[in-house]
C-alpha cells in the first residue's frame, strides 16, 4: 500500500437485529443495539475506521449483521454474531485490515478468529464510470 493514502472503512451496524430467543430476555434493547454499542466502543478514536448504525440490513435470519465498506474496495457483509465484546473487537480488527488494504481484501491469515465463519456476502466495488 506504499504511497497510497489510507481510505476510511465504515462498519455499518444493524441496530434492529434480534437473535432467535430475543423475546425471552428483557427486550429493553435489541441485540443489534447491544452489538452497535460494543463496536462503537471498540472503534472509538480510530482514524481509519468509522461506525454508523442503520435500521435493518435485511439479514434477519443471520442477526447480528454488519457491513464492512470502503470506497473503491471489496465490501463485505457478516452476520450470525452474538453481541459480545470479543465479536465486536474482531469486527473492528478486521475493519482495520480492510482500511489498510488497497483492494479491501484482508489475507485469511490476518483474520481475527472472532469473524471466521461469519461472512455472508462479498460485493465488488462499484465501477468508477458508467
Amino acid at each position: 500500500m506504499r504511497g497510497k493514502p489510507r481510505m476510511t472503512t465504515w462498519i455499518t451496524i444493524c441496530d434492529t437485529c434480534k437473535r432467535e430467543g430475543w423475546e425471552a430476555g428483557d427486550m429493553a434493547r435489541t441485540d443489534g443495539e447491544v452489538m452497535a454499542e460494543l463496536i462503537e466502543v471498540a472503534a472509538s478514536g480510530l482514524k481509519d475506521v468509522k461506525t454508523r448504525r442503520v435500521s435493518c440490513l435485511m439479514g434477519c435470519k443471520k442477526a447480528c449483521n454488519v457491513a464492512i465498506q470502503g470506497a473503491g474496495k471489496l465490501n463485505y457483509t457478516m452476520g450470525e454474531f452474538e453481541p459480545t465484546a470479543e465479536a465486536a473487537t474482531g469486527i473492528v480488527a478486521y475493519a482495520m485490515g480492510h482500511a489498510g488494504s488497497e483492494t479491501g481484501q484482508v489475507p485469511f491469515r490476518e483474520w481475527p478468529q472472532a469473524i471466521k465463519g461469519h461472512f455472508v456476502t462479498r460485493h465488488p466495488p462499484l465501477p468508477d464510470n458508467e
